[in-house]
């Protein structure tokens, strides 16, 4: 069988990080990171002309055809705006030359582990991903070699460590509780094949596999109270790893969570996954709503936004049902798209301003209007206001939830008004008023910033039928 894409979509940023690990300068690498970005988008694509199909190893499914196009279109918009970035970051000496060859290098093993981590079609493989993935991330928040970035580091590092080494142990009681069923050795621990003898497992096993999944993945997902890596990793760590964290890889944990709630929910005698997960969803919207209040660095603002927005997601996952489904995938997508550029341009914003700190930090829309202008739309479009993607995502969420537990949308209806307030105060002296402090100059990538809200846009407006059936398809199958 034809497998040319689905081969390309891992070896072109695993051969890339080969080749940018070895050569010097950073033009050069900066461009060759965009065009093995764009091509594994492109590669991404293709996919859609593949059947379902899988091996032992990977897979290509309705549902991780969704996450891997929408991670590698992300992860190339990001790296168009990292080449600017990163080019500053070297112009005012706060990043050395020395580092970017290593920064461009991982840079591509964090795509490849992310597009591993989706593709993969046995659980073991599926961790080992994710694993490489949270190790990477780790180093390049580290970048800086500053106090304050080591040690951000070091708390990613080990909370990381600590969920994913959960995670691992879910993963092992999985296999367990396969074992009797299906027998030792490589079977045990293939997705395709676990789906099919799911019901058969002994319960009690997968019980206790899916508390320990959702504690170890739902740290990498950055769920209250799992989350205190987040915040320091975002505003410590150059700002495209921001935008790869809360864009990206936070999504790739959650695939890994929805694929063990399907396995779940196929076995009539295991605890239904639905309640846990609306437990730690709904915590994680109210209690980061409620800390975006209290934060004076903008990068640990938009991080705290982006907990109380996976908390939403985790939410609608967990009601399950069709629409729910529907709209957690929707609102996956569009924070995606929404977060990133938000962090495209408060990367920008940082440069000019030098410093991350909000007091210091007014008047955008006066002294670099279309930073300032495109830091207010992203925020109008994060914050859930008509006629944005979010605005149509939360309303799903909520008005399929109020149908059902009336109660329950009220409380998340409540936190994402609270979230509203808190990013409307900030943004408000952000924003508006008279500029203060310096402004440096900058060249900023407006390109990246702009595609994604004008998606976003669109989407607030006009889905494609094509789209709208895929999605469908994929709430389907999540059950």
């Amino acid at each position: 069988m034809n497998l040319n894409a689905l081969d390309a979509v891992l070896a072109i940023p695993l051969f890339a990080a080969a080749v940018l690990a070895a050569l010097p300068g950073y033009q050069l690498t900066a461009k060759l990171n965009v065009l093995a970005s764009l091509l594994t988008f492109l590669a991404a694509i293709s996919l859609f002309v593949i059947e379902p199909r899988s091996g032992d190893y990977l897979l290509v499914d309705d549902l991780n055809k969704v996450f891997i196009v929408l991670t590698t279109f992300v992860a190339f918009t990001t790296s168009v705006f990292s080449a600017s970035y990163i080019g500053h970051e070297i112009e005012i000496g706060r990043l050395k030359p020395a580092y970017v060859r290593f920064y461009h290098a991982m840079y591509q093993v964090l795509m490849f582990a992310m597009n591993l981590a989706l593709l993969a079609n046995n659980i073991g493989l599926m961790w080992v991903a994710i694993e490489i993935a949270t190790l990477t991330t780790v180093l390049m928040v580290g970048i800086y070699r500053t106090h304050e970035a080591l040690e951000a580091a070091w708390k990613y590092f080990i909370l990381g460590s600590v969920g994913i080494a959960l995670a691992l142990f879910g993963t092992i009681l999985v296999y367990m509780a396969a074992k009797p069923v299906i027998g030792e050795g490589l079977y045990a621990m293939v997705w395709t094949v676990l789906v099919v003898h799911a019901a058969k497992f002994d319960p009690a096993l997968l019980n206790v596999a899916f508390v320990f999944l959702l504690l170890g993945y739902g740290t990498k997902v950055g769920l209250a109270p799992l989350h205190a890596w987040l915040p320091d990793a975002h505003a410590e760590g150059p700002t495209p790893i921001s935008a790869v964290l809360s864009g990206l890889l936070l999504n790739v944990a959650l695939y890994a969570l929805l694929r063990f709630k399907i396995l779940l929910a196929l076995n009539p005698a295991a605890i239904a996954p639905g309640p846990l997960m609306v437990t730690m969803g709904l915590i994680s919207c109210v209690f980061a709503a409620f800390m975006l209040y209290r934060r004076r660095d903008i990068k640990r603002m938009f991080a705290y936004s982006s907990i109380e927005h996976m908390g939403i997601i985790v939410f609608a996952f967990g009601m399950g049902g069709p629409l729910a489904n529907f709209a957690g995938l929707l609102h996956m997508t569009m924070h995606s798209l929404t977060k990133s550029a938000i962090f495209f341009a408060v990367g920008h914003i940082a440069q000019v301003k030098g410093t991350q700190k909000i007091a210091d930090i007014t008047g955008l829309t006066v002294s670099t209007p279309l930073l300032g202008w495109g830091l207010v739309l992203g925020v109008v479009a994060i914050a859930g206001l008509p006629p944005l993607g979010i605005f149509m995502s939360e309303f799903l969420v909520v008005s399929s939830t109020f149908a059902r537990q009336p109660w329950l949308a009220t409380i998340l209806a409540l936190g994402i008004l609270i979230a509203l307030g808190g990013l409307f105060l900030r943004l408000n002296t952000i924003a508006f008023g008279e500029p203060r402090g310096s402004t440096a100059p900058t060249h900023a990538s407006y390109v990246p910033l702009f595609a994604h809200l004008a998606i976003v846009f669109v989407a607030g407006i006009y889905l494609p039928p094509t789209l709208v059936s895929g999605f469908q398809n994929v709430a389907r199958l999540l059950g």
